[in-house]
């Protein structure tokens, strides 16, 4: 029989390197990830690189798949509005329907008109091979001059003017260019949405609650009867009902709302709730952008110069914020005698003011709108 003697001196030592080791492992895994700038946001970045390097290498390969998923559910939401919601209507008043097709045929046209502009409209680059004055830094990326405004889009590989974001469902970029066409069509597909709701609401609704409302009342059971002339109750042999002339008494034939019709409704009802909420959500904060003269990457680097300068005691200023009221003008072009009935409230392809290169700050002494 073997007899093991353990030692109090060769137990601490063993102790000891375990307590040393543990340490050098603590020490190494903090030498290979310190970093002195190390904050809340860079590991916030360092966490979503996966999805940035995702973004920027299939947004290309999905944004045609995307651009056709739009046109499927416009056309999908027309149809349907077409089918089912003009007979509707017409039964129940010729002239208001008359009124709510020109209606809803204005926004649709605006709708269709914005989004294909938005989408075959280049966002405005800057020119390549010459020299730019107005340049402000040189892209990293591009090794090429930057005017004030231009960020670098790693989706399209290129520095875009007055960039916003890159859209996948109009697999462009939003840009100088094109900007107010995707704002409009942000308005009128919400507008376009809400009318749908407004006016198939009473229709989805007799619709749906009396086919809930069929649903539950109880199946009768018995033997098929009919009245002769004289009053009496006569029994009908069911082997030999005439589907035509017995149809009031044959259940399963009676008229109801048909399945097709029935998912049709929910498919709209579901399908119009949900882009009122996402892209009402996202029209609502594009508003506040435009109204304060920034675009979404704009307000990043704005709100991080006001933290700055707030713990210097200095207040920030959006060198292109001229207000509320001059910021919607210059946006939406209207200048130089143009009109919301003609370039807003109809399909307009103006061009914005200016090119893209020259921005006119606060800091002007005079200002190019008139």
């Amino acid at each position: 029989m073997v007899t093991f003697r353990w030692r109090t001196y060769k137990f601490s030592q063993l102790l000891n390197y375990i307590i040393h080791l543990a340490q050098k492992c603590v020490y190494t895994t903090k030498s290979l990830t310190y970093n002195n700038c190390l904050d809340q946001n860079y590991a916030a970045d360092v966490c979503m690189e996966p999805m940035f390097w995702f973004v920027d290498n299939f947004t290309n390969t999905i944004g045609p798949i995307f651009v056709v998923v739009v046109a499927g559910l416009t056309a999908s939401v027309v149809v349907i509005a077409y089918y089912i919601g003009l007979p509707y209507w017409w039964n129940r008043n010729p002239y208001m329907c008359v009124f709510l097709v020109i209606f809803g045929n204005w926004l649709l046209l605006n709708v269709c008109f914005h989004y294909y502009m938005a989408v075959i409209t280049p966002p405005g680059y800057p020119p390549q091979g010459e020299l730019i004055t107005e340049a402000v830094s040189i892209c990293k990326k591009c090794i090429s001059p930057k005017p004030p405004r231009t960020h670098h889009c790693s989706v399209c590989n290129k520095c875009i003017l007055k960039m916003d974001h890159h859209c996948p469902w109009l697999n462009n970029c939003i840009g100088f260019q094109n900007h107010r066409y995707f704002f409009m069509y942000m308005i009128y597909t919400v507008a376009g949405v809400l009318f749908l709701i407004l006016a198939g609401f009473e229709l989805a609704y007799e619709e749906l609650y009396f086919a809930i409302d069929d649903a539950d009342e109880p199946e009768l059971e018995g033997h098929p009867v009919k009245f002769n002339k004289t009053g009496a109750i006569i029994p009908v042999d069911v082997a030999y009902l005439d589907p035509v002339q017995d149809f009031d008494l044959q259940n399963d034939e009676l008229p109801t709302t048909s399945s097709w019709r029935r998912g049709a409704l929910i498919y709209m009802a579901l399908l119009n709730c949900a882009v009122l909420l996402a892209l009402g959500g996202l029209m609502s904060w594009h508003s506040r952008l435009i109204g304060k003269g920034e675009t979404s990457i704009e307000a990043n680097i704005n709100r991080t110069e006001t933290q700055r300068l707030a713990k210097l005691g200095k207040t920030y200023v959006n060198p292109y914020n001229f207000g509320s009221r001059q910021n919607w003008r210059m946006f939406l072009g209207l200048v130089q005698g143009r009109s919301w009935l003609r370039h807003i409230l109809l399909p307009s392809a103006h061009q914005p003011e200016g090119d893209g290169l020259i921005w006119h700050t606060v800091h002007d002494r005079l200002s190019h709108i008139h």
